[in-house]
């Protein structure tokens, strides 16, 4: 069965860095696009960043672009969310998914499978 693991949550201060990983297994990881979401405490769970089956191609959230970096590494089959400059609206659970396309997009409705999520606090 296809399993999506997260890690590198934490607690940073406002301003700092953490790199979110994703381990995916049970599925073609090279043929599937990426994507990371989030869900704060009372909202929707919203997009954050995608990348296509060959990185060609990456999208971001608005409020994220310029600060996240996302990437990814097929021989080891793992996903990457680089944050940047962090801010306390990032405080969310960060989900990764895993596309049913190798074109990444941006609607959850996209993503087949998801991981279990990393709770991610940023504190000012």
């Amino acid at each position: 069965q296809v399993q999506l693991v997260e890690s590198g949550g934490g607690l940073v201060q406002g301003g700092g860095s953490l790199r979110l990983s994703c381990a995916a297994s049970g599925l073609t990881f090279s043929s599937h696009a990426m994507g990371w979401f989030r869900q704060a405490p009372g909202k929707e769970r919203e997009f954050v960043a995608s990348i296509s089956w060959n990185s060609a191609r990456t999208y971001y959230a608005n409020s994220v672009k310029g600060r996240f970096t996302i990437s990814r590494d097929n021989a080891k089959n793992t996903v990457y969310l680089q944050m940047n400059s962090l801010k306390p609206e990032d405080t969310a659970v960060y989900y990764c998914g895993s596309s049913r396309f190798k074109s990444a997009g941006t609607l959850d409705i996209e993503f087949v499978y998801w991981g279990q999520g990393t709770q991610v606090t940023v504190s000012s």
